[in-house]
């Protein structure tokens, strides 16, 4: 199965002059816990969580209708390609314990997003071990945080 079979295409993106505050009220209409930002051109350079809100910029007292994205997002991004093979993208997932991979196509504009949810509606078609394990490995960190999402 592939990556465009799975994800969902309609995501949401900011621009990374977006302000925080922005960001937050998209997150909140949507349902959503994470927007990838990007360039002009559609291009993937960021990402925002609502725990990077809330950490990066909550905590620190920043003021959110002034702060842009930029500022507090996620500027190493684990991505996946649309093309790519669903266990590939697993394997990025665990390997990088992201719950949400921007899916990009061949030129670096985001397509799409792939996300726990995803996995979890598509357990029958992408084996219900192989989903569970992926889950369980994004999730169990055994004390470590290997990527603050």
């Amino acid at each position: 199965m592939k990556v465009k079979d799975c994800m969902c295409d309609e995501v949401c993106c900011v621009k990374p002059e977006t302000k925080v505050y922005e960001v937050a009220k998209l997150m909140s209409e949507n349902h959503i816990g994470s927007i990838p930002v990007c360039k002009p051109d559609n291009t993937l350079c960021g990402i925002i969580t609502d725990r990077d809100i809330l950490l990066r910029s909550i905590v620190c007292d920043k003021n959110i209708k002034e702060t842009p994205v930029s500022d507090i997002m996620t500027c190493q991004v684990c991505s996946c390609n649309q093309d790519d093979d669903m266990t590939k993208a697993q394997k990025t997932m665990s390997e990088n314990q992201v719950r949400r991979l921007p899916v990009c196509d061949c030129n670096n504009k985001v397509v799409g997003i792939l996300t726990i949810g995803d996995l979890a509606q598509n357990d029958t078609k992408l084996g219900k071990q192989e989903v569970c394990t992926t889950i369980e490995n994004i999730c169990n960190c055994d004390g470590e945080n290997k990527n603050a999402e």
